[in-house]
């Protein structure tokens, strides 16, 4: 059998024979690597790919400090469910609850608020949702009617683990369309799909197709009205995986979360906004009647009893210091000036982009760092290439900004989305903007169209155009 050579101080790394030898794909190999070797390996895989800070179509966060990274590094070996090894963090994971509870107006006045962590903000949805679901089932079970048929009412720009919660728990998911005259949720419309069995209505605050908000005041009018009439008590959801930690320092006047009496949840994202890396998320109840008790699950299998409540187990628990840390680091004035010129550089992107003759803003104002644009009308009517032309392009200078098409009832419209997050600059805007520019004078000199045109034009040929107002 040959000996592989081993990598020493007189052999570099691209001196290797291992560098030679193409990655595993099927099978574990037969011999050890050098250290320097693999790193070199993995490393140069994920080399072509998107830098983090030029992927606008990501929410999660791609910048922390120096201390945040070196912190996060230190703890990554920590698993958050082994408290009696590591009690400090679950301290440290109560606290962050507590604070967010408290940026949420939480009418609860217990030392420690109704809330868990989860992996990320699907998992805290999914956590919403099956207290939810379970609250309902247990009061139609005392009051022995069915319930075999709950179902949950939400726009139809619902973010993926939404369906699969419905999917999963087999819960009828009732949607209200949106469209470019009714953006974001209907109040009255969500209202007119409720019944005694629905376990919920869940709100988004930064919807993920859109960035805008749908308006969680207005739905806590319409609900109490109707719940006062029917008299049943169906609850609010507040999906803010992303406004959950814009709104409190950039809109604190705007009533969306506990302050309002039908609102029993609220799920976000602490990976997004939050500004800690992936993954993690937080789900907190008004209070901890809102949180049915079948959901704590305890063992006594790692040396004391411990109680928890989620999905997942065992989780890392770097992402929960590197949480707290950012509580302690930022405070409320760091968050409100991150979130703040995040916000400004969107406008000002928001802004240059409606100036382009070839592209019409999905929304006039702006509520979250993030927003989506289509083609003009009329432009698109002789335009030779596609939003999918100018994605392809524009990733080849690095920068990732999605071209896709939008949920049921308007799925011919085709948008892109920018997500402007912390580590985005105006000196980055403007060299997108110029990099947009650029694509578009080369596609406005193309003689014939993009296969991508040709594509959409056969497509509208049967189907028709999407733009009404």
């Amino acid at each position: 059998m040959k000996n592989e050579t081993r990598a020493n101080a007189t052999t570099t790394v691209f001196g290797s024979e291992k560098m030679l030898t193409p990655a595993p794909t099927q099978t574990i190999p037969q011999h050890k690597t050098t250290p320097e070797i693999a790193y070199q390996m993995v490393k140069d895989e994920t080399y072509p790919q998107t830098q983090p800070r030029l992927n606008l179509a990501t929410f999660v966060t791609t910048y922390m400090d120096e201390y945040a990274t070196r912190l996060m590094n230190e703890a990554i070996d920590v698993n958050y469910i082994d408290e009696t090894e590591y009690p400090r963090v679950a301290v440290m994971c109560g606290r962050c609850i507590n604070i967010l509870a408290n940026l949420w107006h939480t009418p609860e006045k217990a030392e420690w608020k109704a809330g868990a962590v989860g992996i990320g903000s699907s998992e805290a949805c999914m956590l919403g949702g099956v207290a939810a679901w379970l609250r309902w089932r247990a009061k139609r079970k005392a009051a022995g009617k069915p319930y075999d048929k709950p179902n949950l009412v939400m726009s139809s720009a619902f973010q993926i683990v939404w369906e699969k919660f419905c999917q999963l728990w087999q819960i009828e998911m009732r949607t209200v369309p949106i469209s470019l005259k009714n953006q974001t949720l209907d109040a009255e419309a969500a209202i007119k799909l409720c019944d005694e069995n629905t376990i919920c209505v869940v709100p988004i605050v930064g919807v993920t197709w859109t960035g805008l908000n749908d308006d969680v005041e207005a739905l806590d009018r319409a609900i109490d009205a109707f719940n006062k009439k029917t008299g049943y008590d169906i609850p609010i959801h507040v999906d803010a995986a992303s406004g959950g930690f814009i709104l409190p320092f950039l809109q604190p006047e705007v009533k969306w979360d506990f302050r309002l009496k039908w609102v029993w949840s609220i799920s976000t994202s602490g990976h997004k906004y939050g500004l800690v890396y992936p993954g993690l998320g937080w789900v907190v109840w008004s209070d901890k009647s809102c949180l049915p008790g079948e959901m704590s699950f305890s063992v006594n299998y790692l040396g004391a009893s411990i109680t928890q409540v989620g999905l997942n187990f065992s989780r890392p628990a770097a992402q929960i210091l590197g949480q707290y840390y950012n509580f302690i680091r930022l405070g409320f004035d760091g968050y409100r000036e991150v979130q703040q010129n995040s916000m400004d550089v969107a406008c000002y992107c928001h802004e240059q982009i409606g100036r382009m003759k070839c592209f019409r803003n999905y929304a006039e104002e702006m509520q979250n760092p993030l927003f989506i644009w289509y083609m003009d009308p009329e432009y698109d009517k002789t335009a030779k290439w596609t939003l999918y032309d100018l994605q392809a392009v524009l990733q080849q200078s690095g920068w990732m900004v999605p071209a896709y098409t939008m949920p049921k009832d308007i799925e011919k419209m085709v948008v892109m989305r920018i997500v402007v997050r912390q580590g985005m600059s105006r000196d980055m805007a403007d060299m997108l903007l110029n990099d947009i520019q650029n694509a578009v004078a080369g596609f406005e000199k193309l003689k014939y169209p993009t296969q991508s045109r040709l594509d959409y034009e056969a497509q509208i040929k049967q189907k028709g155009r999407v733009y009404t107002h």
